[in-house]
């Protein structure tokens, strides 16, 4: 049944958007009759033969802004969390600048870093920094305390104690951040090439709508968001392997 109620809702959405579609303006909108032949000359390389080049070119800069948050929200958070009063000074400081929007980052980052990969890099990197920062310091300080006392109690040495009582305990705050830290990167990463960028989806996608080719705009963002679910997707399934691990 929630299949069904989802292909419904689905076909009525692309019923609307077909109907909006062709009474308005062809370059400001286009229904989807008109966007599949858009998206089939697009997956085809005939509209945009270089975009294979592009989407592996945004998928590297992902990974890598990716892995750099993971490396650096890590060992941040490991270290807000077990220096007690390293915590309290810099853990306020550092939800208040994820507070901050982050697109307000973006032009300093352009300045320092150039129209190249290294700032949306940096860009997909500094969204992904804070959640997987914010999610080690919160899953440190919902750890037991009394369980780590027991543990020592009977023997266990610090690396015992961390593997077998810290992170299980704070395994389902911590890939919590993780996974957000992946879709908050992915969204760094092609903003960025929106704003600016010579290459990469984020900049196929700002040329096809600033030449008002609505329908290979269309075409790009369809491709560009099975790019973001298909990452949301991967997450999720290591989260949950994650998740039956701790249990």
């Amino acid at each position: 049944m929630t299949l069904l109620a989802r292909a419904g809702l689905l076909l009525v959405l692309l019923g609307l958007w077909e109907a909006v579609g062709r009474a308005s303006n062809p370059l400001l909108a286009v229904p989807p009759s008109a966007v599949l032949p858009a998206l089939r000359d697009l997956l085809l390389l005939r509209s945009y033969p270089d975009l294979t080049a592009n989407v592996l070119l945004t998928v590297r800069e992902i990974a890598m802004a990716y892995a750099l948050a993971v490396v650096a929200g890590l060992a941040c958070g490991f270290a807000l969390g077990f220096n007690r009063l390293i915590g309290r000074a810099w853990g306020p400081m550092i939800a208040a600048l994820y507070a901050v929007p982050a697109v307000v980052w973006y032009p300093s980052l352009m300045l320092f870093f150039g129209l190249d990969a290294a700032s949306k890099i940096a860009f997909g990197f500094l969204l992904g920094f804070f959640p997987v920062t914010l999610a080690v310091l919160a899953g440190i300080r919902q750890v037991n305390p009394h369980l780590v006392t027991v543990a020592r109690a009977y023997g266990a040495g610090p690396l015992t104690v961390f593997g077998r009582v810290m992170v299980p305990a704070m395994l389902f705050t911590l890939v919590g951040g993780l996974r957000t830290a992946l879709a908050l990167a992915v969204v760094g990463v092609i903003v960025g090439e929106i704003l600016g960028s010579k290459r990469g989806m984020g900049a196929l996608i700002n040329h096809a709508y600033g030449l008002l080719r609505t329908a290979d705009y269309v075409a790009l963002v369809l491709v560009t968001l099975a790019l973001v679910v298909g990452s949301d997707v991967v997450a999720s399934l290591a989260e949950r392997r994650a998740l039956k691990w701790s249990e």
